[in-house]
């Protein structure tokens, strides 16, 4: 990697974490020498980039809080990728989430010039996945989820187990997990207190409780 080409993936490394990242942690992270990251921090502050050293536990290099930055620029083969990678996930129905990711994968392209959007095309068509469809879910049962995940909240759901018994519970979610053919929700039962897994295809209905803080 170039020292430009390293300088501008630091900068933008920095601008995704907001959260301070040690000097040794950066070095790694581009394999180079730590003497050489702290000259490209001195480049990035003589380009006016706002880069301080913080303390403490969780400290390090990061940009001022208040600093401004100006909009993701994708390049068509990045852009390629997020978006062939997105597409796939919403046709194998490995993520809950489709509509939303949809949204993100629409701006991904709005971020293109025109000229890297005709090459997206290209790209995506030269670009495929194949896989077994995860089994289907109701939107509204993925729409309450995304939300209550999201916002922390505790979610109530209808869910009918292997022996087609329906109960009702109150939940909440610890993970998502996704494998080539089905999404567990990893949550913990309010009236038991127990952890245990539940299939998002087998969620007959969910809504979110809104809990109100004190």
């Amino acid at each position: 990697m170039q020292r430009t080409e390293r300088l501008f993936a630091l900068a933008e490394y920095l601008r995704g974490r907001r959260t301070g990242v040690t000097a040794e942690a950066l070095a790694e992270r581009f394999g180079v020498t730590i003497r050489t990251i702290y000259r490209d921090l001195d480049a990035l502050r003589a380009a006016a980039m706002p880069v301080a050293a913080e303390r403490g536990r969780g400290g390090g290099y990061a940009l001022d809080r208040s600093y401004s930055l100006p909009p993701v620029n994708f390049t068509a083969r990045e852009a390629a990728l997020l978006v062939a990678l997105g597409r796939f996930a919403i046709d194998m129905r490995l993520l809950p989430f489709t509509d939303t990711l949809q949204s993100a994968l629409d701006k991904v392209r709005s971020a293109l010039s025109t000229s890297a959007q005709r090459d997206l095309l290209v790209r995506l068509s030269e670009l495929s996945f194949s896989g077994v469809p995860a089994i289907p879910s109701k939107k509204e049962v993925r729409a309450a989820l995304e939300r209550a995940w999201f916002e922390h909240q505790p979610l109530r759901i209808i869910y009918v187990d292997g022996n087609h018994v329906q109960t009702t519970r109150e939940i909440r979610i610890q993970s998502i997990l996704m494998d080539r053919h089905e999404t567990r929700i990893d949550a913990i039962d309010a009236a038991s207190g127990e952890r245990r897994h539940f299939r998002l295809d087998r969620i007959a209905h969910a809504e979110v409780v809104r809990v109100v803080p004190p």
